[in-house]
């Protein structure tokens, strides 16, 4: 299995990105827990979002209201639509997916992740 995250890049601080994760390798991540992290240098990764595969979404209160997190189960990709972009949002953002379990248990480690993409935010 394999996540490929893309959408990276710099923005101002006001700004929107989106980013995509497209997944391969898998047929049936329509059923699984797939979540975003954040991970900046020198502090612990965060998760960002999740949602399973009802579509529950859950959100880390630094993000609640400004990003979206959502599937497209037939293109295989996880997005996760970021708005009002702040400075403390820079980050290297990981797609990340639990390959066992269908609906989110937070704290729960994911088992499959990708590389990462690159949010710097400018003021």
């Amino acid at each position: 299995v394999q996540l490929v995250e893309s959408g990276g890049g710099s923005v101002q601080a006001g700004g929107s990105l989106r980013l995509s994760c497209s997944i391969s390798g898998y047929d049936s991540t329509r059923n699984r827990c797939m979540a975003w992290f954040r991970q900046t240098p020198g502090k612990e990764i965060e998760t960002v979002a999740t949602i399973s595969s009802d579509s529950t979404t859950f959100y880390a209160e630094s993000v609640k209201g400004r990003f979206t997190i959502s599937r497209d189960n037939a293109k295989k990709t996880l997005y996760l639509q970021m708005t009002s972009l702040k400075l403390e949002d820079a980050a290297t953002y990981y797609c990340a997916a639990d390959l066992l379990i269908s609906r989110c248990i937070p704290g729960r480690p994911m088992d499959t992740w990708g590389k990462g993409t690159l949010v710097t935010i400018s003021s």
